[in-house]
């Protein structure tokens, strides 16, 4: 089997390259910004800077690659996943409440980023290789068991972000390939039991002061209401064209909690204004209907289940993020992807945008 296709500038998506490298760029300038007031060493900048080259290292080994590599390899990545996330709860480092990052020398990983690869290259290989008899009970439960398998490893840690949008992959890729309705109305009412179990037994206090929080606004507004209010103050406080890059009174005066991660697009909208909160949407937009473009030119299963997952994995992430940053939704730690600090997330968001740049029409 041939391992890497013939390198030719024709046959990639340029469109989709230049939104996400554009992306990228502006959560380099807004970690700069927050970085700049908090360190002058620019720690968190330099680690970003580096995870960058090394993602668009990986992004381009990727999109050389044949795709029918990644569907060969699927079931052994999903294995590889299962493995880091059952470990990282014996060896990994807690950090923020979640024992879910691996650290070595002063640098930290998180596993769950690649079990987000795993799952959706798993969902992928399993709806090639079964004949598109999707309302079988098998194709439903057998692929919800392999989801909640990681689910249930991500919770242990506890990671109630990551554990949302690994289920909401597997959700969106059952209603695209038309499973029977019946099974997902017992998959909301299991749904429902589940959330009851987990608030009662799962859920730290945190977690649940999240939730309530939202619900009850008005409740702490200085205690677990503060970070969602301080976003909200942020965001209105840039106006139309910010207060420029290393002005905004929220970030820099640390009024702005996690500013670099949870709370990248609330920096955004102060520094920058509407205006930039705006652009970076646009060019989510442009970035997510070029994915769709690649899923209706597929020419197998495998590439469009695979492309999709990307495509939600990005889609749920933005909307969880950017919800939560407006309060519009709770706040569970979802990063913004390719602009939040993280080096593990960064890293493999471009790998999956080469992962979608090797299924290019073109290349087939």
């Amino acid at each position: 089997m041939k391992l890497l296709n013939k390198f030719s500038p024709r046959s990639f998506d340029w469109v989709l390259l230049s939104a996400v490298f554009l992306l990228v760029a502006m959560g380099l300038a807004a970690i700069y910004s927050v970085d700049l007031s908090r360190s002058t060493d620019l720690v968190d900048f330099k680690k970003q800077l580096l995870a960058t080259l090394i993602g668009m290292g990986a992004c381009l080994i990727a999109s050389a690659t044949q795709y029918t590599w990644f569907r060969s390899y699927a079931k052994l990545l999903y294995g590889a996943c299962l493995a880091l996330l059952a470990a990282v709860l014996v060896f990994g480092t807690t950090i923020r409440g979640t024992r879910g990052w691996f650290t070595l020398s002063g640098f930290s990983f998180q596993p769950v980023e690649i079990a987000k690869v795993g799952i959706i290259l798993l969902l992928g290989y399993i709806v090639y290789h079964f004949g598109r008899r999707f309302d079988r009970p098998l194709f439903f439960f057998g692929t919800g068991l392999a989801t909640l398998l990681i689910i249930g490893l991500v919770m242990l840690q506890p990671d109630l972000g990551s554990a949302v949008v690994v289920g909401l992959i597997w959700f969106g890729i059952m209603l695209l390939v038309g499973v029977r309705p019946r099974y997902i109305i017992g998959l909301v009412i299991v749904g429902a039991v589940a959330a009851v179990i987990a608030w009662l037994f799962l859920l730290k206090p945190y977690q649940k002061a999240r939730v309530l929080t939202f619900i009850y606004p008005e409740r702490d507004a200085l205690g677990a209401g503060y970070n969602s209010t301080q976003a909200i103050i942020a965001v209105g406080a840039g106006k139309f064209l910010g207060r420029g890059l290393g002005f905004g009174s929220q970030s820099q005066l640390r009024f702005l909690p996690e500013a670099q991660t949870d709370f990248i697009f609330s920096v955004i909208g102060e520094e920058l204004g509407l205006a930039g909160a705006a652009l970076s949407l646009i060019l989510f937009g442009v970035m997510l209907w070029r994915l769709i473009v690649i899923i209706k030119n597929a020419k197998d299963d495998f590439v469009s289940v695979t492309v999709s997952g990307i495509t939600i994995l990005f889609f749920s992430q933005l909307v969880i993020n950017v919800g939560a940053n407006l309060g519009l939704l709770p706040i569970t730690g979802v990063t913004l992807p390719l602009v939040s600090y993280g080096g593990s997330s960064l890293i493999i968001n471009l790998f999956l945008i080469g992962v979608a740049e090797a299924m290019v029409a073109k290349k087939y």
